[in-house]
This record gives C-alpha cells, sequence and structure tokens, in this order.
C-alpha cells in the first residue's frame, strides 16, 4: 500500500528513511513536473537543497524526475536556504521553485516545499492540485538519467544561488553603515543553510554553528529561546554584544536577541520592521499579519493611517496578498517575516539586515527601538507553550473549543472569542490566550500576551490545567 502524502501548512515533511524515501519523493517530483506541464506552455523549474542529511540524493531524484519530462531545471550545487530558492524562482521567472527541506523540524525530517514564479509559497489550491495528482507509485527509471547529460544537452543548467542572494543583499542595504557603527553582532545559523551567505554579506561580524552538520547537534533548529541556550549564553558572558540574530534550518526564520541576553519574539519585531518602514523610510503600504500575532500590530498600523488585515495561520495565506495587494510588512508569531523591496517570502537574513541597519543608522540601541514602539503601542510580552499530549486529549481540548466550552481560564473571564484559525480567547485589551493543533506536529500550541512576563506564563498555566484536566 502505497504512502498517502499530504501537504500541510508548508509542503510535504515526513521522517527519512522511513516515508521520506527516493521513492516518495519521485512521486511527488512527478507530480509536480506533471501539473507544471499542465498549467506552462514553456515549463522551467528551479531546485536546490537544504543541509539535512542526503540533501543531494533526495535534490537530484526530484532534478531526474524532471528531466525525464522534458522541463528544463535550474539546480543549484550545495546547500542554499528557501529565500535563494524563491530568489531564483523570481529571477529567472519559473513556474516553480522546489526546495528540499523540513524546515525547522527536528534532523530526522526532510520535505518538499513549493514556491512559485513570484518568489514566495504557491498558493494552497495549486499545492492541493499537485497533491492531488501524485501517483502510488514511481514508474521512472532513475537510474538511466544522466545529469551529466542533461547539464551537455542544455536541458539542466547549474546556477549559484548563493552569490545571487548575496548580490541582492549587497544592492538592498546600506552595509556599510552597519559596518561601520560600531555594532557589535552576532549570527548563529543553528547549523542551518544561511550559516555561508551572512560570512559573505558581513564578514566582521561573530558566527556560532555556522558548521555543516546535518544532525544540527540533535537539536530541531528552530529558532526559539529554549533551543538557542547556547547563544544566550554566549551573550551574556561577552557582555558587549549589541544584538544577535539566528536562523532556522533553511534561514527563513528569524530569532532576535538584545544585548542582555534576552528573546526577542517575532511580535517585537513585526512592530520594529513597521516602525523603520514607515516612520524613519517614509514607505507606505498594508500591514498584513497571521491570527496568532498581538493585536498591537493593527495599533500601530492605525497610528501610522494604514490598513491592516488578518490571516489565516500559514505564511502562504500572507505571500498570497502580498502579491496581489501593496503590502510594506508581512508576518507571523512563529518568525516568518516578509518586507516590502524584497519578494513576498519569509527571510530570517533580510529581515535581521532590516534591524541592524534601523539601529545603525538611528544610532539608538535594540531596546531603545522597542521603547520607541511601546510608546505607540505599550509594553506587552508574550510567550507559546507547545503541549505534546495524545491525539485524543487534542480532539477533545478542540472539540470543547468549538462548543464554547471555555468561559474561564482560573481568574481570567473569556470577554471576547476569535476562530479566524485556532481559538483566541480575549481577557481585556491586553490579556489573551490563544489554543490552536499544530497543522503538521502532534502538538496543541498555547500563545498567551500580557503586560508582564510572569503574568503570560500564569496564563499559560491555567490554561494548560484548564484543558488538559
Amino acid at each position: 500500500m502505497a504512502t498517502k502524502i499530504k501537504f500541510g501548512t508548508d509542503g510535504w515533511r515526513a521522517i527519512i528513511a522511513e516515508d521520506f524515501t527516493v521513492e516518495n519523493v519521485a512521486r511527488v517530483a512527478a507530480a509536480t513536473g506533471e501539473w507544471l506541464k499542465k498549467n506552462s506552455d514553456d515549463p522551467h523549474i528551479i531546485v536546490g537543497h537544504d543541509c539535512r542529511f542526503a540533501g543531494e540524493l533526495f535534490m537530484e531524484t526530484a532534478v531526474k524526475v524532471f528531466l525525464s519530462q522534458g522541463i528544463h531545471v535550474r539546480m543549484s550545487r550545495g546547500f542554499v536556504s528557501t529565500p535563494m530558492i524563491s530568489l531564483g524562482a523570481n529571477k529567472f521567472n519559473c513556474g516553480i521553485g522546489v526546495i528540499l527541506t523540513a524546515s525547522h523540524n527536528p534532523p530526522s525530517y526532510n520535505g518538499f516545499k513549493l514556491k512559485a514564479y513570484f518568489g514566495g509559497p504557491l498558493q494552497p489550491e495549486y499545492v492541493q492540485e499537485i497533491e492531488d495528482i501524485i501517483g502510488d507509485e514511481n514508474h521512472i527509471d532513475l537510474a538511466s538519467i544522466s545529469l551529466e547529460e542533461a547539464e551537455k544537452n542544455g536541458q539542466l543548467e547549474i546556477i549559484d544561488l548563493e552569490t545571487m542572494y548575496v548580490e541582492h543583499a549587497k544592492a538592498n542595504f546600506d552595509l556599510d553603515a552597519i559596518k561601520n557603527s560600531g555594532l557589535n553582532l552576532v549570527y548563529d545559523a543553528m547549523y542551518g543553510a544561511g550559516q555561508r551567505a551572512l560570512k559573505r554579506i558581513l564578514p566582521d561580524i561573530q558566527f556560532l554553528h555556522c558548521e555543516h552538520n546535518p544532525s544540527f547537534y540533535g537539536q530541531a533548529p528552530e529558532p526559539i529561546a529554549k533551543n538557542l541556550k547556547e547563544l544566550e549564553a554566549f551573550i551574556k558572558e561577552k557582555g558587549n554584544i549589541d544584538c544577535a540574530l539566528a536562523t532556522d534550518g533553511d534561514a527563513d526564520r528569524i530569532g532576535l536577541y538584545n544585548g542582555r541576553g534576552e528573546f526577542v519574539d517575532s511580535h517585537h519585531i513585526i512592530l520594529l520592521l513597521v516602525h523603520y518602514l514607515v516612520h524613519y523610510k517614509k514607505m507606505t503600504g498594508k500591514v498584513v499579519t497571521a491570527f496568532s500575532t498581538t493585536p498591537r500590530v493593527e495599533k500601530m498600523a492605525a497610528h501610522y493611517g494604514l490598513p491592516h488585515e488578518t490571516t489565516r495561520i500559514g505564511f502562504k495565506e500572507i505571500a498570497s496578498i502580498m502579491v496581489k495587494e501593496d503590502v510594506v510588512v508581512g508576518g507571523e508569531e512563529s518568525g516568518g517575516i516578509a518586507v516590502k523591496g524584497h519578494i513576498p517570502e519569509r527571510d530570517g537574513i533580510w529581515m535581521g539586515l532590516a534591524l541592524w541597519e534601523f539601529m545603525a543608522k538611528s544610532g539608538k540601541t535594540l531596546d531603545d527601538l522597542i521603547e520607541e514602539v511601546y510608546g505607540i503601542v505599550g509594553s506587552f510580552k508574550f510567550e507559546r507553550n507547545d503541549l505534546h499530549i495524545t491525539e485524543e486529549l487534542k480532539q477533545k481540548i478542540i472539540a470543547n473549543c468549538k462548543t464554547d466550552a471555555y468561559k474561564q481560564f482560573g481568574e481570567y473571564s473569556v470577554r471576547e472569542v476569535k476562530t479566524t484559525d485556532g481559538f483566541k480567547y480575549f481577557f481585556d485589551d491586553e490579556r489573551w490566550v490563544m489554543i490552536r493543533p499544530s497543522g503538521t506536529e502532534p502538538v496543541l500550541r498555547t500563545y498567551a500576551e500580557a503586560p508582564t512576563l510572569e503574568e503570560v506564563r500564569k496564563i499559560l498555566k491555567v490554561t494548560e490545567e484548564t484543558i488538559c484536566h
């Protein structure tokens, strides 16, 4: 019986050698190529892989399938980040971009992400069309297809996406301002695909975990505080760091630290970017955020007279608006953020460079700039807690949410519930908790916001007690 392959919120992911096999990659690639040929008169595809185990093998598998279908393929040798593939899809106007990556998932996973010609996630309806035509088995004789022959006859083109990305960054940022600012900056690649690019863009900053290690030292390369303890310790030990950037396995998500070794969440980053681009750089446009993001972004958009839209969770929802409308910042709680002037794609390095440029040009510390933001929207703290519970309990909790069973979480009374994507319980204007099942993992996520971190943790604790007992 063939494995049923399903695409989640951001591509297909599975455990290497269990479901993520050469045969299954070939099945997905065949459906991707078939869809592209049906929807394009001149099918071109761009393909790359990140730092994960056997990335090159899986990439070459997909490439061989596309070649067998008569598609012109551009392929990047060596690992690349997801934003590099997206930028390449945009620059070369490819019908599809494919990157073999499982992003921030644990090291045992790999995945298959689809990108569109505009340089962002392929629209959900097209992803569904591809999923619907995945065959039950691979009928292509992969061993008979030679990449060398395809390169000789011009059907396969080897391209350098990393250099393209680096040059694009150099053309879009005032790197001299950053270099001459005296800022002491750190970048932690988490052993991910961003590890070489920033060394070429800003070679004189400090680097952590910028070596190739497909096991990511046994840790999921997700740039959240609990996974960045070494970076936090490094900042505190040095005592003279101004800001630290971290990116995930495929370098599309951002993590950030201030000079005191405190984690700065994505809500604050989105607010900082809106403030920088609109107030300092005089840019305009819509602000788009996912449902789990702080309502304070809406408050800031109103402050600057900008339209704001809330989407379902999944960056593809934000990207689909960025393609059609003038959007200045689009972002989500999990570290995926895009800005005007770049591709409609999450890009951790790009966001880090924007914030470092902001610090350099303004001559202010990250904390000073956050205080400016607080002057507009008020101060707040946020944290997310991932509950690893049984599927049975998860379904029971979601059923309770759907029947409006939760009126109270400890001492907190529910004033309003919003259900765009998950269940967001508002206690007052400054406090809320949200419950949502993960789309890709056996996890129930809880999110909370309050004026202090102590209270955020208290809300998360009483929420867990309320729903799990």
